[in-house]
């Protein structure tokens, strides 16, 4: 029996974890015993409590309550908590997700002491460094001892940054000797395994009034996006000249964050039109079901998130990406989704190129739907 401590702080990684999670539930419950650190870095209860009801994954051990802070205080709380939970706990490994402070911190705080960190969506890159988010990646990649790639483009830049990508090595994996496979991704997995279950949040359309066959599903929450007046107000044009031209509906489901930003931040005349258009629906956080359930139905994906622009994918949805560069290159590449930053008429014509075209594919570049049991049968026979 190993025991790994896998360490979440942020929604997204509550979603991918409840994969893990039920592959040990389901398969390798008597192999691996796993405790749940929550660093309370993004804490909400809309935005937490519920996945893990709904996703039936077991409430956390710990909780750090770390919450909002910059960036070095966040990282300092986290390292001096997670590190008196690993030194008492003692763990086999410490698992963690994706590119949040989170994830550094828990790589950072294992790594010291000699605890193997397992990387789950490793070798991501945008190539663009003035993201604290490429910075935990790469940092998160460099400590790690087994590194699990959703691609094969993650698997490539791994390979050009030194690591040695050959394949499953027979000698035991350490941090100056790590192992990378090619997984597929865990998001990939939990989007088969609910796609049916979210029918049950189908009341949504009716009780915000959405026609089922006629939207566009948009996210909004990077702070390059958030925090730059110029770039919000013309997004947010941007949608409204979207739903005029197409008479569709634009449902916007809003991080408390946006929120709060909107009303500080965009011109008072286009406030009050994104509020008062019919066309315009914001919705108030929601739970991965019922973003699932919107992802499936939505004729057209505007985001500028990473995890949703997979999930698009994973739908058979295109995706106009706003921003200016994107981790997920295959989606582009295949024709599926464009990169837009925050220019109105790049925004425009991408939507206009997407809405009603049937000539759009989505070959099979994210796995196997069986990830989730290959990373805990890699990790049973390697640690």
């Amino acid at each position: 029996m190993i025991k790994i401590i896998t360490i979440i702080g942020a929604r997204p990684q509550i979603i991918k974890a409840a994969a893990i999670s039920r592959a040990i539930r389901n398969s390798f419950s008597n192999q691996i015993e796993e405790i749940i650190v929550h660093t309370g870095q993004h804490y909400d209860a809309n935005m937490s409590d519920v996945f893990f009801e709904e996703l039936q994954i077991s409430k956390p051990k710990y909780n750090l309550n770390v919450g909002s802070m910059s960036h070095a205080k966040q990282s300092a709380a986290m390292l001096s908590g997670i590190e008196e939970i690993l030194v008492n706990e003692k763990p086999n490994a410490l698992l963690v997700y994706g590119d949040t402070n989170s994830t550094l911190a828990g790589a950072i705080a294992a790594s010291k002491i000699h605890i193997p960190v397992v990387h789950i969506e490793a070798g991501l890159r945008s190539f663009n460094k003035a993201m604290p988010e490429e910075i935990n990646r790469i940092v998160t990649d460099h400590t790690s001892t087994m590194l699990f790639c959703p691609t094969k483009t993650a698997i490539n830049n791994l390979k050009n940054e030194g690591f040695n990508v050959s394949g499953i090595d027979e000698q035991k994996a350490t941090i100056d000797k790590p192992h990378t496979y090619y997984c597929g991704d865990v998001m990939y997995d939990n989007t088969l395994y609910f796609s049916d279950i979210s029918e049950k949040e189908n009341y949504m359309f009716e009780k915000h009034n959405i026609n089922k066959h006629n939207y566009i599903l948009a996210t909004i929450h990077r702070p390059s996006n958030t925090d730059d007046a110029t770039r919000l107000q013309d997004i947010f044009e941007s949608l409204v000249l979207v739903a005029t031209k197409h008479k569709t509906t634009i449902v916007l489901p809003l991080h408390p964050r946006t929120a709060a930003i909107l009303e500080k931040s965009l011109p008072q005349d286009l406030l009050s039109e994104i509020k008062n258009n019919e066309k315009i629906i914001l919705l108030e956080p929601l739970s991965f079901l019922q973003m699932l359930l919107l992802e499936k139905n939505a004729k057209l994906i505007m985001t500028d998130s990473g995890g949703v622009q997979k999930e698009a994918y994973f739908l058979n949805k295109p995706a106009v990406v706003l921003r200016s560069e994107t981790e997920w290159v295959e989606i582009v590449e295949e024709g599926a989704a464009r990169v837009v930053d925050a220019n109105k008429q790049a925004i425009i014509d991408a939507a206009d190129y997407f809405i009603g075209n049937e000539n759009i594919n989505y070959p099979n570049v994210f796995g196997d739907g069986k990830s989730s049991e290959f990373i805990c049968k890699m990790m049973v026979d390697n640690l």
